[in-house]
């Protein structure tokens, strides 16, 4: 491999900020961490609705499709602005699996029940993860970061409040 290879591999990220260094190092951490958990949330919504069965299957399939739509959605957003700030995005499943807070679950069969109460406290968690980022951005005058967690904060509570309705009884 020629050394302009080598170096080019190795070279630190010098996408313009004036955000500074800490704030590279600190919000594009977070960041990374928040797009692990997301990346699992979305999987395991995804591995729920299509496992999903009983006397409400198409109300329970049809929100769960719809909620893993919008987890989807904030992948790349969440990935574009950690490289905005000169930080890196995930690399592989493998960097997922190191920095996700959001348990998987492979079990064989969860009943309906289950999987809406654990995936309305995994958002209800992710929130709570989103909000201490945005006190990280707030303490580097990161606005622009901050902005966007406050609406997929909104979007967060909006799929915890339908996860809580949906598993309602009577």
């Amino acid at each position: 491999m020629s050394k302009n290879v080598k170096s080019r591999q190795s070279a630190a990220l010098a996408t313009p900020t004036d955000l500074g260094s800490n704030a590279t190092k600190d919000i594009a951490g977070g960041l990374a961490i928040l797009a692990a958990d997301v990346v699992a949330l979305w999987m395991k919504t995804k591995n729920f609705h299509w496992h999903v069965s009983g006397p409400h299957f198409r109300d329970y399939h049809l929100l769960l499709d719809d909620q893993s739509d919008q987890i989807y959605a904030m992948i790349d957003p969440i990935a574009e602005r950690a490289r905005k700030l000169g930080g890196k995005a995930l690399h592989s499943i493998g960097q997922v699996k190191k920095l996700q807070r959001v348990l998987d679950n492979d079990a064989d069969y969860v009943t309906p029940q289950d999987m809406l109460a654990e995936l309305r406290e995994d958002n209800k968690q992710l929130a709570r993860n989103m909000r201490t980022l945005h006190e990280v951005c707030d303490e580097h005058n990161d606005i622009a970061t901050a902005s966007l967690i406050e609406n997929w904060v909104d979007e967060t509570e909006q799929r915890t409040w339908f996860l809580f309705e949906a598993a309602r009884k009577g």
